[in-house]
């Protein structure tokens, strides 16, 4: 099936080669102008991925973002100035999947844009067949992770997490008290040889830390080692 990106860009010039760039690698396009008038569509009909600008008029990508979050989890992609890098990283712990800085290629766009609907097909895979009786259920503890389904609970109450999270969590948690560095961490979310920075793994695993808190304050079974990386605590 053909998936449908949504732009969001009060950038016309930016809305119309990147609509033209990805018509021609197959994907369907909807674009909008402003973030009020997106939020509604992105949440009565669902794309597969959406790419927002931060620095919109009226609502800004990050408001965007906080609104579409409370009904979905479409996959994000943030369009970022080089000197947003707070904005970035605030865009990235309210739960945006990557983010590219303009001015950018747009074959870079494209390649991570195919690499996180892979990722989200992944995360779906089990739904049939085979796929399904081979993922399985992965269970830690307290923390059960129906990788088919793309499902996580935590004491037996659910926690919504992005494809990005999904991954890096199933990571950690394969192999609980084994150091994973970010550079592993990186290649388990984002395969294709796509570059991200440190600072990206570390705001992903910041939100799902705070995910994990929302249902229980004292949950700690994600450890830093500084200088080394990040691994899932044995219990």
């Amino acid at each position: 099936m053909t998936a449908s990106i949504a732009l969001v860009d009060d950038d016309r010039n930016i809305l119309t080669s990147v609509s033209i760039a990805l018509q021609a690698e197959g994907f369907l396009t909807r674009v909008y102008s402003d973030g009020e008038t997106a939020l509604k569509a992105l949440i009565d009909n669902p794309p597969d991925l959406a790419i927002f600008d931060i620095k919109m008029p009226r609502m800004d990508g990050l408001e965007l973002l906080r609104r579409l979050r409370e009904k979905n989890m479409t996959p994000v992609i943030f369009l970022t100035s080089k000197d947003d890098e707070l904005d970035e990283a605030l865009g990235l712990a309210m739960g945006a999947d990557d983010y590219i800085s303009k001015p950018f290629s747009q074959r870079l766009l494209i390649a991570r844009i195919r690499a996180i609907l892979r990722r989200a097909e992944l995360a779906q895979a089990g739904a049939a067949g085979e796929e399904e009786s081979a993922a399985g259920a992965l269970e830690r503890g307290r923390l059960a992770m129906d990788t088919a389904r793309h499902r996580v609970t935590w004491n037996g109450e659910n926690v919504t997490l992005t494809v990005t999270e999904f991954l890096i969590l199933e990571t950690l948690a394969q192999r609980p008290g084994i150091v994973k560095t970010r550079n592993q961490l990186m290649d388990a979310a984002y395969h294709d040889d796509i570059y991200v920075d440190d600072r990206t793994i570390d705001s992903h695993i910041k939100r799902v830390r705070r995910k994990f808190r929302q249902i229980d304050p004292e949950f700690d079974a994600i450890e830093t080692l500084y200088g080394a990386g990040y691994r899932f605590s044995e219990e």
